[in-house]
């Protein structure tokens, strides 16, 4: 009897369905079963080929041989993972095997990971698709008896491919063109330059800015405050002095009447459910975890706990098949301090509207929520804790009533000038009672009224004035993106970009870069020195801010990815011609080129030590990576990196302080901006003194991880960097 081979993702998820599919004998990359063979890719293993494939004389990089322009662009196996690509091609050609399941990721780049494989190594034979949304075992038994013709997704494959060739093509050429022209490390491409061009641009503003003095009044009557209000307009800020000083003198010991009394009915309905950009935005407001962090974290929970739905997810909705299945999800997070709102959840009628279930805002998948799966949280990390602890309560959030308060705001009339005051009284918590304890959960920058408890009181009823009070304050200038503002300017670019149409696209799709792959993009910004962190705070480098005024200005802006993201949804429709497509996308590589290698501007390392590489002789580049900070060889060819210190986790004895760490071996000396210094062997003795036995191996466990984060030259890393260039 035939066989089907199932290609996953990972081997974990390739356990996973082995596992589902009762495949219990293992065999070389792979999971055997009477009726199924799985196996795995370890993410892409096949992927466009480098340039010099093409031709011996791309492997120097000079400006005369661009641009770059194949006919026709071939695949090669990924060297590090060749002997995985073996295990599945050598599975293909089995006789038994006579049909092949795709079970990558559910989604474009997931689609692009299979075909690739499947096209490389020659399979001929039928090809079926698992569609599913979570890892449990139920949903992979699910998913095996409703597959799809993998016809049905090559329209999905058609647009990925032509995503991957045109980044390719532009993304390449591009940056060897800046590198070359400049002889400096630049790179250049469709998502990360758009990306650093807001970050660059706000840095602009910032420093542009210049702060106006302005003053509010506040009055104190019996029982409450209020402030002073331009009946006009509504406003409070007050930007002339003397007009201030005015009012103080003018309404200061004098009584006034009430003059108006407002009380409505407020409903404030429960928030969207998390996609990743949202739960990545929370994760970094709450915790400062990065994007990256996030997104590895809800890996972990996704394929080894099964805690939560698949995370890669730009939908903020649950299409109607999923409701029959949240009593059993409510049932399974009803524990620890889940149980009581859950069980209250359970115990009335679940009757989501269509805030939360709406099949036509579901794209490839649902928005994030718990599985059926049995929770088990002393099982989690602290931070999987954190962030499955995010997850459950916007998925309880969601599924409870409105919040419900009376809102009163009260006027005053005090010789010819308003004062106002707001008040509130809650009636009914509802999904705010999901957060209580845990303080602000509003979003980032919204500017919020101090309610307050205010007496009961009618029209015309006289207050003496006890007291009037001039505040002085500055206006603001524009906040540094955090990661998480960061990733809803990805999100939501439009602003930026001109067209309405490219506006709409931008926002129908998911922006600039996906939510799979945003994290990895800011991440790139980072270790490409163009961006650096300052606690939550985003800063632009002098590289970033220079690459900006040195790459073509088409490619500043979001608008590419929209008119990109356009054609790509024609392609998966079926309605564009691939072809066409990459036609103009090489006349639109070979344009940037002639831009580029025509421009007269220059490029100027301001971060220039006087320290020379050992390698090369040339001076090396002072830079801050991401644990601290090092030499970079100014010469793209010689690659020279060296440790100058790092961030560590231990406190200052004096100030407590975070300290670095600076020099080598037995050397090794922690220093703090207060000016303490102190080698590694007395910090440890000293440590070791502080705390009892039992704590040794905390020393021990510190001193490992910070060896671990060295951003040193190992030999390993020396043996890596010349395979590179090999």
């Amino acid at each position: 009897m035939g066989k089907s081979l199932v290609l996953a993702e990972k081997p974990s998820v390739g356990r996973e369905i082995a596992k589902a599919l009762s495949c219990n004998q293992k065999g070389n990359g792979c999971f055997i079963g009477a009726k199924y063979v799985v196996t795995w890719a370890l993410g892409h293993l096949v992927t466009l080929a480098d340039p010099e494939n093409y031709d011996a004389k791309y492997k120097t990089w000079r400006l005369e041989d661009l641009p770059m322009l194949p006919s026709k662009m071939e695949l090669v196996v990924i060297r590090e993972t060749s002997k995985q690509y073996k295990v599945v091609k050598d599975l293909m050609k089995l006789p038994e095997i006579e049909e092949l399941i795709i079970a990558t990721d559910a989604g474009r780049e997931g689609e692009l990971v299979a075909r690739w494989i499947i096209k490389k190594a020659g399979w001929r034979k039928p090809i079926k698709r698992l569609w599913i949304s979570s890892q449990t075992d139920r949903a992979i038994r699910e998913g095996f008896a409703n597959l799809k013709p993998g016809k049905e997704y090559e329209r999905l494959y058609a647009a990925a491919q032509c995503r991957a060739e045109a980044d390719w093509l532009v993304g390449l050429n591009v940056t060897r063109a800046l590198t070359c022209k400049y002889n400096a490390q630049l790179s250049a491409g469709r998502v990360q330059t758009p990306t650093l061009a807001l970050v660059v641009a706000r840095e602009a503003e910032i420093k542009k800015f210049v702060p106006k003095d302005y003053w509010t009044v506040n009055l104190t009557v019996n029982g409450f405050t209020m402030q002073w209000q331009d009946p006009a307009n509504g406003q409070t800020r007050i930007f002339n002095k003397e007009r201030a000083e005015e009012i103080i003198a003018k309404v200061q010991g004098g009584t006034g009447k009430i003059s108006e009394v407002k009380k409505e009915a407020k409903k404030e309905l429960p928030p969207l459910a998390y996609d990743l950009t949202e739960l990545q935005r929370d994760a970094n407001r709450r915790y400062g975890f990065s994007a990256k962090m996030t997104s590895s974290i809800m890996q972990q929970l996704y394929e080894n706990h099964k805690l939560v739905t698949y995370p890669r997810t730009d939908s903020r909705y649950l299409s109607e098949d999923i409701v029959p299945t949240l009593p059993e999800r409510l049932k399974s997070i009803a524990v620890g301090p889940y149980s009581e709102i859950a069980r209250g959840i359970l115990r009335s009628k679940i009757n989501p509207g269509k805030r939360l279930v709406d099949n036509a805002k579901v794209t490839d998948h649902h928005a994030i929520i718990p599985t059926e799966e049995p929770v088990y949280l002393s099982k989690l990390s602290s931070d999987e804790l954190k962030v499955y602890d995010l997850i459950v309560k916007r998925f309880l959030a969601v599924l409870s009533a409105p919040f419900e308060y009376e809102q009163t705001v009260v006027k005053m009339d005090v010789k010819g000038e308003t004062f106002s005051a707001k008040g509130k009284i809650i009636k009914s918590k509802g999904w705010r009672g999901v957060y209580d304890g845990l303080g602000n959960i509003e979003e980032e920058g919204e500017d919020h009224d101090q309610d307050q408890s205010l007496p009961e009181v009618k029209p015309g009823d006289p207050f003496q004035v006890l007291a009037v009070k001039l505040a002085a304050s500055k206006t603001k200038p524009p906040a540094r993106y955090t990661e998480a503002t960061l990733l809803s300017a990805m999100e939501h670019p439009g602003k930026t970009v001109a067209s309405e149409e490219l506006r709409e696209v931008l926002e129908n799709t998911s922006g600039l870069g996906t939510p799979a792959t945003r994290a990895e993009i800011i991440e790139k910004l980072f270790n490409s020195f163009y961006l650096e962190r300052n606690g939550k705070e985003i800063f632009p480098t002098s590289k970033g801010i220079q690459l900006i005024g040195l790459v073509p200005p088409e490619l500043k802006s979001a608008e590419l990815t929209g008119k990109w993201e356009q054609q790509l949804a024609e392609i998966g429709k079926g309605r564009t011609n691939s072809g066409d497509f990459l036609v103009n996308i090489r006349n639109y590589a070979s344009d940037l080129v002639k831009k580029v290698v025509g421009s007269s501007q220059t490029f100027r390392h301001d971060n220039l030590t006087r320290t020379k590489c050992p390698n090369c002789g040339k001076f090396l580049l002072q830079v801050k990576g991401k644990r601290g900070e090092l030499y970079v060889c100014q010469d793209r060819e010689c690659g020279y990196r060296q440790g100058i210190s790092q961030t560590s986790n231990a406190r200052c004895p004096q100030c407590h302080k975070r300290m670095e760490i600076r020099g080598e071996g037995e050397g090794k000396l922690f220093f703090c901006v207060c000016g303490y210094r102190e080698k590694l062997s007395a910090f440890t003795k000293r440590r070791e003194g502080e705390k009892d036995k039992a704590n040794k191996r905390e020393v021990q466990q510190f001193i490992r991880e910070q060896k671990g984060n060295e951003p040193l030259n190992t030999a390993l890393a020396d043996a890596l960097a010349k395979l590179k260039k090999s």
